[in-house]
């Protein structure tokens, strides 16, 4: 801690006044002031004195108190001094903080005054302190009384520096003298020495040979200790839920939505036309109109919708779009597939929407009153009409992404690995590296699941394509280019929910949970969120199922009489319907059994949690 105090230059003058040469009215003189301490009797200098008043002015606002000096200094050289008196020791901080300190020691006696600058440098770290001493005037006949005070002021110097507390470093400046004192190290440097010098793994690291250093690392325990970490129990169980737990969920969780669809697609293919059939059969034989429910409204909605869009499809030349897609020079073919793509998912979760306006007004139609009947009307209409647009344009879109599809894989420069490749792994990096939340992944499982039922439409779509104009073995090639087609995109739903669902500490009873609610909207169970349920509009599939397996139809059909013609006609419709009807059955039972067990199975375990 420094010694300051506001009475030390008091202090100074009360020891220098018990002097018994300043009781005997000695002609000496003491400086109190902080004028300049070279004002003696038998030289001062008026002019030199006001220029040293004048910088001492300019550094006030800088200057400390003095320290306090000890009395048995002025004691021990007032009995030594031979009529010689220590009159002051000033010190002044000449810097703009208290950094540096000048201890001004002057001795006045026998009309000499010799005058000793100490500078004390302290740093912040206390390691060391840097010192200048310097003698500013000399006169004959006081050597020895002048080496005396400079010992004594060189002891109080090292006291006072020794007490005074480290103050932060500044820059060195220019002293009053006209000295300049050295150059000091900056903290930093002097913390950083400090703090090696007391690390005991320093002179270890340092000094170490190249092969003490090899020894070293060879007794280590883990090699790889600088950018990896010990496991645990949790990261364990993380890496197999990645590998084994959640893949084999998420494929059942997509392979069940799958043949949801594929359900849902032979519903409006077999007991939708069945029931409109039937409406029209009772309207005829009763003869009497009664106003339909909205089952059979939305129905009779959906049958005009398929039927509008599958003869505005048989109006289009498949044959002008192939070559359309498969003479593009500057844009790729696996360009073309992923921007019909792109459409497609759009069409996809508008399509939903879409088609819930659709049954919303059917609904409100078939339960309106009287005064209300043409309002309601109108918006049937408006929305049958906007669902009619928006499924030719999805049916549309979709026969492109067939016709892409069917062009990479009758190529023979590897367009369909190309494709496979562009396509799977932008799917990967659009998804994997993203924030998802819980719901999130739940909807794009469900996707995952539609869009493999697109696909297997499009599949379909080239097998008739094959069947209408291939030549030569081409079965085996078509089963091949499926099979890969079919394997790389579970591969890649896989990769991409194992991912996600660790990147997003998702676990794999998650999975299962989303398969539960799959299977309650199978049972028709009303859920507590009715988004979370599989949302799929066959319509578009349908439509272009129906426009490319009506050529292979008509081309098998014989060259006879007219009704003769309509009469195979009769019989292939029905033995697609029944060959249909039968698959509908066999998928729809094997859903609902499966359903029921796993839901059940679900209630036993978390009644046997509870």
């Amino acid at each position: 801690m420094a010694l300051r105090s506001s009475g030390s230059r008091k202090l100074s003058f009360e020891i220098l006044s018990k002097n018994k040469y300043l009781e005997g009215g000695g002609p000496s003189l003491i400086y109190q002031s902080s004028s300049d301490p070279f004002q003696s009797q038998n030289g001062g200098n008026p002019s030199r004195h006001n220029r040293k008043k004048k910088k001492h002015k300019k550094r006030k606002d800088s200057t400390t108190d003095l320290p306090i000096i000890a009395e048995d200094l002025v004691d021990k050289q007032r009995g030594s001094s031979g009529g010689s008196v220590l009159a002051e020791s000033k010190s002044e901080n000449y810097g703009s903080r208290d950094n540096g300190n000048v201890n001004r020691i002057s001795y006045v006696g026998g009309g000499s005054v010799v005058v000793l600058e100490e500078s004390v440098c302290q740093n912040v770290c206390g390691f060391g302190e840097l010192r200048q001493r310097n003698v500013n005037g000399v006169v004959a006949g006081g050597g020895d009384d002048m080496e005396t005070v400079a010992a004594r002021a060189d002891e109080s110097v090292v006291e006072v520096s020794s007490s005074k507390e480290p103050f932060p470093p500044v820059a060195p400046q220019s002293m009053a003298n006209g000295n300049v004192v050295n150059t000091l190290k900056t903290s930093e440097l002097l913390d950083w020495k400090r703090v090696m010098a007391e690390d005991p793994n320093y002179l270890y690291t340092v000094d170490k040979s190249p092969l003490k250093y090899f020894l070293d690392e060879m007794h280590y325990g883990n090699s790889l200790r600088n950018t990896t970490t010990l496991g645990s129990e949790k990261e364990r169980e993380r890496v197999y839920d990645t590998i084994f737990r959640l893949p084999w969920r998420c494929e059942v969780l997509i392979s069940v939505g799958f043949f949801i669809c594929f359900d849902s697609f032979l519903s409006l293919l077999t007991i939708m036309p069945t029931r409109v059939l039937i409406t029209f059969w009772r309207l005829l034989t009763t003869r009497q109109f009664k106003w339909p429910s909205a089952a059979e409204l939305c129905d009779f909605g959906c049958f005009l919708v398929l039927a509008c869009g599958v003869i505005v499809l048989g109006r289009t030349d498949i044959s002008l779009i192939y070559h359309m897609i498969r003479g593009q020079g500057t844009i790729k073919l696996y360009v073309v597939y992923n921007v019909w793509e792109i459409f497609d998912k759009l069409c996809q979760r508008f399509g939903g929407d879409v088609l819930e306006t659709l049954f919303n007004s059917a609904e409100g139609l078939a339960n309106c009153s009287q005064e209300n009947m043409g309002f309601w009307i109108r918006r049937f209409v408006s929305d049958q009409a906007l669902t009619m647009a928006f499924s030719i344009l999805h049916s549309f879109i979709l026969l492109a992404q067939a016709i892409t599809l069917s062009t990479c894989i009758v190529a023979h420069n590897n367009a369909l690995f190309a494709l496979l490749v562009s396509n799977n792994f932008a799917e990967i990096k659009s998804n994997v590296f993203k924030r998802f939340s819980r719901d999130n992944i739940h909807g794009l499982a469900y996707s995952d699941s539609v869009e493999r039922f697109h696909i297997s439409a499009c599949l379909l779509f080239v097998l008739a394509q094959n069947i209408l104009e291939a030549e030569g073995p081409w079965f085996e090639s078509f089963l091949f280019n499926a099979f890969v087609v079919f394997v790389c995109e579970m591969l890649i739903d896989i990769i991409k929910h194992s991912f996600l669902a660790k990147f997003n500490d998702i676990k794999p009873i998650a999975y299962s949970e989303f398969l539960e609610d799959l299977c309650k909207q199978t049972l028709n169970i009303q859920t507590e969120d009715c988004k979370k349920n599989l949302t799929f509009v066959p319509l578009a599939p349908a439509c272009v199922v129906i426009r490319v397996l009506t050529p292979v139809y008509a081309a098998h059909l014989p060259c006879s009489p007219l009704a003769w013609r309509f009469f195979w006609i009769l019989v292939l419709i029905s033995m697609t319907y029944i060959m249909l009807t039968s698959l509908k059955v066999m998928i729809g039972m094997g859903l609902q059994k499966h359903a029921t067990w796993y839901v059940s199975r679900c209630r036993k375990r978390k009644h046997h949690l509870d």
